[in-house]
């Protein structure tokens, strides 16, 4: 077993744990359940979940009161407590989205995706220098909810779709400036050109304001879909922002987000494999096998219609060449399975 923070798999278990019980979410009850071929048993129940998750934490919190090392990392007790059902990759999906990609690295990592081996990438918190001003270097903004839309549930939102802004503009035309000139929103930070497109594609940003670190998170998009097939500066959608108190996963609502840890977070298809399924990855590095453990608690549109990826949470970086020294060792492809309290 590779070594986490037991802590933070408990933490991250017990946050969705508290979404899944108090949030009525077609997600907890996993609606659309995978093909039989692809997971052995796909008909995982929401209470099986919410015992695996309460396991978690009950075993974490009884070895600290022992003072014994985790059995969360101890292969035996892991194979006593839990039954691990294989998740095979669509790989006849990834094949389609590659024909259509135009980004050749792309193309060959789906394309090359083993038949018993998950695609696995890894995501992080985009880390950056921001401003709380305009300025010729930082002219790009979050935007917070538009103005018109403030006040509305998602539901009342949905309701009024032909008349609300949000749905109105795409990230080029937002980027140009349409919602300054207009005054239709109102800019939260400023950031460069490169440093909207990641945070944007990440999902959170992690910005250094001021010598002070704050936590932006994706509220609401304008409903235009994610094209796996291109990259992310051409990318039409475009996403609202919220503050938040650190990094979030999934949720439907920006208030009722679930609070992750990195290390221990996948995120993946979560309308049809359900939210809180406890993960295990295994692959090999520097010759030794290697397992790691985490939550299903995050989500992207990247992941719709898609079975044959997970995305890994590493950590907040400032750019590529951080995430690569810290991350060079984790893989592309990996054993995988979705694990059980017996």
């Amino acid at each position: 077993m590779q070594l986490f923070k037991t802590s933070d798999l408990c933490k991250v278990a017990n946050n969705t744990l508290q979404y899944i019980t108090h949030n009525n979410d077609p997600s907890n009850k996993s609606a659309l359940p995978p093909p039989m071929e692809l997971i052995a048993k796909s008909d995982i129940t929401e209470k099986l979940v919410k015992d695996t998750l309460e396991f978690i934490c009950s075993t974490y919190q009884e070895d600290v009161r022992n003072k014994q090392n985790s059995r969360l990392h101890d292969t035996q007790f892991l194979l006593e407590n839990f039954h691990f059902y294989r998740w095979l990759p669509d790989t006849g999906k990834a094949d389609a989205i590659a024909q259509n990609s135009t980004n050749q690295i792309k193309k060959n990592l789906l394309k090359n995706i083993p038949n018993k081996q998950l695609f696995i990438t890894k995501y992080y918190t985009k880390l950056l220098t921001a401003s709380s001003v305009k300025t010729a270097e930082f002219n790009q903004a979050l935007y917070a909810l538009p103005f018109d839309e403030a006040n509305l549930t998602l539901a009342e939102a949905e309701s009024q779709k032909s008349q609300l802004t949000r749905f109105k503009y795409t990230r080029q035309q937002i980027m140009q400036g349409v919602l300054t000139q207009k005054k239709l929103a109102k800019p939260l930070i400023w950031l460069t050109e490169d440093g909207l497109h990641d945070v944007l594609l990440q999902g959170t940003g992690v910005l250094i304001v001021d010598d002070k670190t704050r936590y932006f998170n994706v509220h609401r998009n304008n409903d235009i879909g994610y094209d796996y097939s291109i990259g992310k500066d051409a990318q039409a959608r475009y996403w609202y922002f919220a503050e938040v108190p650190s990094i979030m996963g999934y949720g439907t609502e920006i208030g009722n987000k679930i609070e992750v840890k990195p290390q221990v977070t996948f995120a993946g298809n979560i309308d049809q494999l359900g939210l809180g399924k406890l993960i295990m990855i295994n692959y090999v590095s520097n010759g030794r096998s290697v397992s790691q453990m985490g939550i299903l608690a995050d989500t992207g549109g990247a992941f719709e219609n898609n079975l044959f990826q997970l995305d890994f949470l590493t950590d907040s970086y400032f750019g590529w060449e951080d995430y690569y020294q810290a991350n060079k060792h984790l893989p592309d492809y990996a054993n995988t399975w979705i694990m059980v309290k017996k």
